[in-house]
């Protein structure tokens, strides 16, 4: 990371908010930023894509109210974009809004992006693809119990029907012969200790989440998502890429095959939104620091304006 402008200390500021999908995590950045003299970097794993303005909510012109917005849709949907690579050009782009006097503020829904950039990343050498190839012909079954016997510390913590995460673990203890966690514990580039963190959780209530959720797809579906899908699915790319994979992709891509009807597309869309905002509301309350603020009501002006104000203080004084 650069060094930063002499306006700002040995460790300047970086605001983060975060929260589940639908939370109002852009309009509250959008406001920080008016008020502190800020940029906006985007930390959502969908709102990447130059192919998906519309399905991944990434804040309209109108939404980014002259406010400098960065890593939104400036990745082609034939790339599958990582954590990795996130990291290092948020690190760039945080570095760039200090040197230029700007306070950096995060906003995103996808923890594992965050993590990334301010813990950094464990360095697991590449895995040996007969490995992996071998591991993800396994049961999840017999995969979890070849973990627990090598290594017994993630299998517990694991689900046993995770087959994702627990093949993930044994194939790193197979090819590395060092499970997981010890490289988790060699995490590096992380940025948390070069920078003055200023974080805020949103968890509103769960009711108003889910309304905000189902009428934000009808209002995708109304206002151009099933055409932008259509252009996305008529480039005829590989499934597997995430950004095939978006809420909204498959479900209009069956609607547009003639599988079903638009308003089942729009209901299947829907419940998918909210089983994912409930993953992250779930992730963001217990895997952030206990101590990183969370905001539990649900957003209007007047708690708008009053976390403004909590968060403009914390950023100009430290």
């Amino acid at each position: 990371m650069a060094a930063p402008s002499s306006s700002f200390g040995p460790r300047p500021p970086v605001a983060l908010i975060a929260g589940p999908t639908a939370s109002g995590k852009s309009a509250l950045a959008v406001a920080v930023a008016k008020a502190v003299g800020g940029v906006v970097i985007n930390a959502d794993a969908s709102q990447v894509y130059t192919d998906l303005a519309i399905l991944s909510a990434r804040p309209s012109d109108d939404e980014m109210a002259g406010i400098p917005h960065h890593l939104f849709g400036h990745i082609d949907a034939t790339e599958a974009h990582n954590a990795a690579r996130w990291a290092d050009e948020a690190r760039a782009a945080i570095a760039a809004a200090h040197a230029a006097g700007d306070i950096p503020i995060l906003v995103g829904g996808t923890g594992l992006y965050l993590r990334t950039l301010l813990y950094g990343i464990a360095p697991v050498p590449d895995i040996d693809p007969d490995i992996r190839l071998a591991v993800r012909a396994l049961p999840v079954a017999d995969a979890h119990a070849a973990l627990t016997w090598l290594d017994p510390a993630a299998a517990a913590r694991l689900n046993p029907a995770d087959a994702t995460r627990i093949a993930r673990a044994l194939e790193v203890v197979r090819s590395t012969g060092r499970p997981l966690g010890h490289w988790q514990e060699s995490r590096e580039g992380g940025i948390a200790d070069a920078i003055t963190l200023a974080p805020l959780i949103l968890l509103p209530p769960r009711e108003w989440l889910r309304d905000r959720c189902d009428e934000r797809l009808v209002q995708m579906f109304d206002g151009g998502g099933v055409e932008e899908a259509a252009a996305l699915l008529a480039r005829h790319l590989d499934p597997d890429l995430p950004a095939m994979r978006a809420i909204g992709v498959p479900q209009i891509a069956q609607y547009l095959s003639g599988t079903i009807d638009r308003a089942a597309a729009l209901d299947l869309a829907q419940a998918a939104t909210r089983q994912y905002a409930k993953r992250q509301f779930t992730w963001f309350r217990h895997q952030p620091p206990a101590d990183w603020p969370r905001h539990t009501e649900s957003l209007n002006n007047d708690s708008v304006d009053e976390l403004v104000i909590i968060l403009r203080e914390r950023l100009l004084t430290g």
